[in-house]
């Protein structure tokens, strides 16, 4: 069916929207993008000057391919709650941060996502830069790059939004780290975060070092902030898997800084271009549930896996697969908690399973469902009805035909001389998580298969 235009009001260009292409509006419409972005400023009023973006002009849109190659889901930050739950609330005015991620698939151009989705005011970024990581908190200077916004080296980014760079020009090798460093000048606290990163990453003194080789270090944090994602394109890839979970797919109680998480262990089996070359972004949030938001008191959990949904899988690019794993916070909290509010049936958690899939499948994704892993022994939050609503979910992920393939990770990580417990020697320590070794066997235990065939 042709494209349908309707008449626009003439810009300054000179250019009536009546006879432009789709291809024409893309440029003309580059021309006014700048508007959206102002230059060192967190109050609308102060700029009025649009930013010229003169590449986007220029650049061939229908011919660019982008994928994912790290991606991060996002929450509200937590106050802190003891040793073990540090604060995610940083102050960022003056301040660099640097963070660590490592991508999956290579590629020859590299874009960042980022978001102020928690926000409630504008979030300044006045610097930001990109480069291949050297050590701790070291880049290679030879590989680091500045990052730009509609042309801009600066971005204001409004309360719920998120903003892309500029596409520039990088080699990416498959696996790499990264370190994308972003300078704050303006008063800011970490109000989008993925409070468990497992990975180290780096706050400088004042001032801004972005372009600096070595950072100088006032504070570390196992937290990301405001990066949401990591876009290559010159890829090989057949597309991006989709690890959509809670704090097992997270990576909690693997070996920080050492990128042990399951999802991690499964990119390095399908991001090599030899092997088919699938990206792996990892979507868990720890604590994430099915159904419902986290209560009000454990703010670390982020909204529930279907009102995330669009944000953290739809919106990524070059998504093709999607494992959904999620799951055993809606039973254990309901027991933790023991409000009856929190109760969710194995009816709901089914039907949350089954709308995922169909949400995903209406985008052309292949859906794979993933089981439950025992829980038994877990202070708190094991029951023997909840055990009974975990069996019976499986059983009906296992048989139910809605997903385009299954990985029973509950057979890969159990005791089979009691099954409703973990095998001791995958045990995390505390009966619920998964250790390095256990998250090693659940990504070798995946078919691959299911990827390169579109399901099974």
């Amino acid at each position: 069916m042709a494209d349908r235009w309707h008449r626009l009001p003439e810009h300054s260009s000179g250019v009536s929207a009546t006879t432009l292409t789709r291809r024409q509006l893309v440029v003309a419409g580059a021309a006014l993008s700048g508007a959206m972005f102002w230059r060192g400023s967190s109050t609308f009023a102060r700029q009025a000057t649009p930013i010229a973006s003169p590449v986007d002009a220029t650049r061939d849109w229908q011919s660019e391919r982008w994928v994912g190659t790290w991606a991060a889901g996002v929450h509200r930050p937590s106050p802190g709650m003891g040793e073990a739950f540090p604060s995610q609330i940083f102050d960022l005015e003056g301040k660099t941060v640097r963070q660590i991620v490592r991508g999956s698939i290579g590629g020859d151009r590299v874009r960042i996502r980022l978001a102020n989705t928690f926000g409630d005011a504008p979030l300044v970024v006045g610097a930001a830069h990109i480069a291949l990581r050297d050590g701790d908190e070291r880049i290679d200077p030879s590989t680091d790059r500045t990052l730009t916004f509609s042309g801009s080296p600066s971005v204001t980014i409004p309360p719920g939004s998120i903003v892309l760079s500029d596409p520039i020009a990088l080699d990416v090798p498959p696996l790499a780290e990264l370190a994308v460093s972003l300078y704050f000048p303006e008063p800011a606290t970490s109000s989008t975060v993925h409070g468990f990163a497992f990975q180290t990453n780096y706050m400088s003194d004042d001032g801004d070092f972005t372009a600096e080789t070595s950072l100088p270090v006032e504070t570390t944090m196992q937290s990301w902030l405001f990066l949401t994602g990591v876009d290559v394109a010159g890829s090989d890839a057949a597309g991006a898997i989709v690890a959509l979970g809670d704090s097992i797919t997270d990576g909690a109680f693997s070996t920080p800084d050492t990128n042990h998480r399951w999802p991690d262990f499964l990119a390095e089996r399908v991001s090599m271009p030899d092997r088919g070359a699938f990206a792996v972004l990892n979507q868990g949030i720890g604590g994430n549930r099915l159904l419902n938001d986290s209560p009000s008191e454990l703010p670390f959990f982020g909204p529930a896996a279907l009102a995330r949904f669009d944000r953290e899988v739809l919106a990524l690019p070059g998504v093709t697969h999607l494992i959904i794993f999620e799951g055993i916070n809606d039973i254990g909290l309901s027991t933790m908690s023991g409000d009856p509010s929190q109760d969710v049936s194995t009816e709901e958690m089914i039907a949350v399973l089954r709308q995922l899939a169909e949400r995903a499948h209406e985008h052309g994704i292949v859906a794979i469902g993933a089981t439950i892993t025992p829980y038994e022994g877990t202070e708190n939050y094991f029951s023997a009805g909840g055990e009974a609503k975990r069996q019976a979910v499986n059983d009906w992920i296992r048989s139910g035909g809605v997903f385009d393939g299954l990985i029973d990770f509950d057979a890969v990580v159990r005791d089979p001389d009691h099954p409703a417990r973990l095998l001791p020697a995958y045990d995390g320590g505390d009966h619920l998580h998964i250790n390095d070794a256990g998250f090693r066997a659940m990504a070798e235990s995946i078919d691959l298969a299911l990827f390169m065939k579109g399901g099974a």
